[in-house]
C-alpha cells in the first residue's frame, strides 16, 4: 500500500519528469521501491526480533537478540534439517546446537562461570577459587594454571575452515566471548600483532599448526595467553585438549543473557583482513575452481558467494559436463568485473548476480538488486534516505577530497569518479579498529559539507552514472597519477584482459626515479597454451588506451599472487619494481620511440635511469 500510495503522485507528474530528462533514473522507480519496502521489512522483522528476545526469561536461551539466540531459534524449528556439509560428514541444525553448548561450557569453564546471573565470572566453591587448570610445560610437571577469562575476553581461533571451527565460533558467542578470526598463514611478528592488537586473552589453534607454531610458543606464553588446540597432539606441546574439554561437557543450553548483547556497539569478533538464514552451507577447507561445479552438483547447492578474483578462475578452467548439470541460480559477492560478469553468466546461466560493495569495518553497502551487468549498486534517492551516503571529487595527487573556497567538499557529477564517504551516526556508526584509536581517526573526514559533519572514508573510487548505477572505479591507493592524469588500474587491467592470449592481469604502479608520479606497469598471465603477442599487445592498447594510460612495463609471470581472499597483490609487486637484476620474470619496457614492447635488459635499463631511453 505504502509502494503504492507513492507510485500515484510520480505517474501524475511522468509528463514533467519526461521534460526534465528525469526518466533514466525514474523508469528503475519500481525497482528501487520494491527493494526499499523489502529493506524496511527486514528492519521491522529484526526489531521484532529483538523486543521478543529481550522480553524472553534471560536464564532461558531464549533471552538476548545474538548470534547464539539465531542458532537456538533455528535447531528448534528444524532440529533434522542439514546445517553444514564437510566432506563425507552432515551435521543437523540440533547437531550445531549440541556441539555448540558443549564448546560454550568448555569455554564458560574457563570462565570459572558456575552457573547464575550471580556467578557470570566468578568461579564458585564447589569448583574452587583458583584459576583453571591447563596442560602446561612438560619440564614443570604437565599442568599449570592460567588466569580465568573475563566476560568479554577475546579468544583468537586459528583454525582451517571446518566443523569444528563453526562449532567454536558459536561457542564463544554463547559463552559470552569475543571471537577474533585470525588468517591461517600468519606466524612469527604478523601473528603476534594480529592477537595484541584484538587484546586477546587465548587462542586455540589447529594441532596441524603446531609444528609451524613452535618458534612462537614462548612468545604466545609470554604474552600470558589461555592456549587451545584441537587435537591429542595438543599434550606433546604441553597445550589443552580444547575439543576433549569439550567432549567432556553437557550439551544442555546455556541461559541466553550470557551472549547477549548490551548494545548494538558491542563487538560480536574480529577479522583480520586485507546470519544464519536456515540454509544448508557446504564447507571446504579451501577453495578448488577444478572441484567446483563438481562440488555444486554432488550437494545440490542453489546459491554460492564469491569474493575477488574467484570467478573468473571458474571462467579460466577448461569445460566440463559439470559446470552445466548444476542447480545454481544465484552468486552473491563483491568484486566480480565486468569482462568476468558477461563471460561467467554466458557460460555457466542460466544464474543471477547479486554483485554488492561493502566492507566490514564500514557503515554503508550497496546492493545492484535490479541485476544490471557490472554496477555495484544504485544511487537512488529512496536508497540513499535509508543508506545515506556521497560521492565527492579526490585529488590523487594530494591523496585528499578536494575542498571548495568555503573548505567544504565538492559533491561529484555523472559519470566523473569520486571518493565513496558515508556520515557517522547512531544509526550507522562507524564501529573502528582494534588497537590504536588513531587507525580509526584516520578513517573519519570532518566539515565535509557542514561544519562538525563526521563522515567514514571508505578509500574507494565510485562513479554515478545517469541512470543512477554505482560502478565500482578503484581503490584510492591503487589509482595513480602519470604525465599530469590519473589512472585507474581498473581501467587498464580491462583493457588488457580483452586480449585472449591474456588469463589474469594486475596492473599497478611504479616509481621511476628522475619521474614524477607513478609509471604503469601489468603483471601478466598467460592462457595456456597461447604465448605472448607483444606486436598485437601494443596495438591493443594504443587503441584502445590513451597514452598516459598505457603501461610502461610488464612483467610475465606463471601465475599471478592474491591473497586469502583472493584480491591481487598491488603493493607488494609495486615494492619489487622493474629491475631485471632483481626479478626472474622476464621484464618488457615500452619504448616509444620504436613503437613497440622491448625486453627490458639490464642496458636498457640503465638508459632509463640515466634518462637515455624516454618513456
Amino acid at each position: 500500500m505504502a509502494a503504492l500510495l507513492l507510485l500515484l503522485p510520480l505517474l501524475l507528474l511522468l509528463p514533467l519528469l519526461l521534460k526534465l530528462d528525469l526518466w533514466p533514473q525514474l523508469r528503475w522507480l519500481p525497482a528501487d521501491l520494491a527493494f526499499t519496502v523489502r529493506a524496511l521489512r527486514c528492519k521491522r522483522a529484526l526489531r521484532d526480533s529483538a523486543l521478543a528476545a529481550a522480553a524472553a526469561d534471560p536464564e532461558s536461551p531464549e533471552g538476548g537478540c545474538s548470534l547464539a539466540w539465531r542458532l537456538a531459534h533455528l535447531a528448534r524449528e528444524r532440529p533434522a534439517h542439514t546445517f553444514l556439509i564437510h566432506g563425507a560428514r552432515r551435521f543437523s541444525y540440533a547437531d550445531a546446537e549440541s556441539e555448540s553448548n558443549r564448546a560454550a561450557r568448555a569455554f564458560l569453564r574457563a570462565r570459572g562461570w558456575a552457573g547464575g546471573r550471580g556467578h557470570s565470572g566468578t568461579r564458585s566453591t564447589k569448583e574452587g577459587a583458583g584459576a583453571a587448570p591447563v596442560a602446561g610445560d612438560p619440564e614443570t610437571g604437565g599442568e599449570t594454571t592460567a588466569p580465568s577469562l573475563a566476560p568479554g575476553a577475546t579468544v583468537a581461533l586459528l583454525l582451517p575452515a571446518g566443523p569444528e571451527f563453526v562449532w567454536l565460533w558459536f561457542g564463544l558467542a554463547k559463552a559470552g566471548l569475543r571471537t577474533a578470526f585470525v588468517p591461517t598463514a600468519l606466524r612469527r611478528g604478523p601473528l603476534l600483532h594480529c592477537l595484541r592488537s584484538c587484546r586477546a586473552s587465548a587462542l586455540v589453534l589447529a594441532s596441524e599448526f603446531l609444528e609451524s607454531l613452535e618458534p612462537d610458543l614462548p612468545a604466545l606464553r609470554a604474552m600470558g595467553l589461555h592456549l587451545w588446540a584441537t587435537g591429542p597432539e595438543a599434550h606433546l606441546a604441553g597445550i589443552s585438549n580444547l575439543l576433549s574439554e569439550a567432549a567432556a561437557q553437557v550439551d544442555e543450553p546455556v541461559p541466553g543473557y550470557l551472549s547477549a548483547p548490551q548494545s548494538m556497539m558491542d563487538t560480536c569478533l574480529y577479522i583480520f583482513t586485507s546470519g544464519t538464514t536456515g540454509a544448508t552451507v557446504v564447507l571446504k577447507p579451501r577453495f578448488s575452481a577444478s572441484q567446483f561445479w563438481e562440488d555444486c552438483q554432488k550437494h545440490g547447492v542453489t546459491v554460492f558467494q564469491y569474493i575477488g578474483e574467484l570467478c573468473r578462475y571458474l571462467v579460466n578452467q577448461p569445460p566440463s559436463q559439470a559446470e552445466r548439470g548444476h542447480k545454481v541460480r544465484l552468486a552473491v559477492g563483491s568484486g566480480l568485473r565486468p569482462d568476468t560478469w558477461e563471460r561467467f553468466v554466458r557460460r555457466f546461466g542460466p544464474l543471477q548476480i547479486l554483485e554488492t560493495y561493502g566492507m566490514t569495518e564500514g557503515n554503508v553497502a550497496t546492493f545492484n538488486y535490479t541485476g544490471q551487468q557490472g554496477a555495484v549498486g544504485r544511487a537512488s534517492w529512496l536508497y540513499k534516505h535509508l543508506f545515506p551516503f556521497s560521492l565527492i571529487r579526490y585529488d590523487v595527487l594530494t591523496g585528499e577530497p578536494v575542498r571548495n573556497a568555503q573548505g567544504r567538499c565538492v559533491a561529484t557529477a555523472p559519470g566523473e569518479p569520486g571518493l565513496l564517504v558515508a556520515p557517522v551516526s547512531q544509526q550507522s556508526p562507524f564501529l573502528g579498529y582494534a588497537g590504536a584509536p588513531e587507525l580509526a581517526q584516520g578513517k573519519l573526514l570532518k566539515d565535509v559539507f557542514w561544519p562538525g559533519d563526521v563522515f567514514f572514508n571508505t578509500g574507494d573510487l565510485l562513479v554515478c552514472d545517469k541512470q543512477g548505477f554505482l560502478h565500482f572505479h578503484d581503490r584510492t591507493g591503487d589509482t595513480f597519477r602519470w604525465k599530469g592524469e590519473n589512472v585507474a588500474t581498473t581501467e587498464v587491467a580491462e583493457v588488457l584482459e580483452a586480449l585472449n592470449f591474456l588469463q589474469e592481469v594486475n596492473v599497478y604502479g611504479v616509481s621511476v626515479p628522475g619521474h614524477e608520479g607513478r609509471a604503469g606497469m601489468a603483471a601478466l598471465a598467460l592462457r595456456p597454451p597461447q604465448a605472448l603477442d607483444l606486436v598485437q599487445l601494443y596495438a591493443h592498447v594504443s587503441e584502445n588506451l590513451p597514452p598516459y594510460a598505457r603501461p610502461r612495463f610488464l612483467r610475465l609471470q606463471e601465475s599471478l599472487a592474491t591473497t586469502e581472499t583472493f584480491k591481487q597483490q598491488k603493493v607488494r609487486m609495486a615494492n619489487e619494481g622493474f629491475d631485471p637484476s632483481a626479478l626472474p620474470d622476464p621484464l618488457y619496457v615500452l619504448d616509444q620511440e620504436v613503437g613497440a614492447y622491448l625486453p627490458l635488459t639490464p642496458a636498457r635499463y640503465n638508459a632509463l635511469l640515466s634518462g637515455d631511453l624516454r618513456i
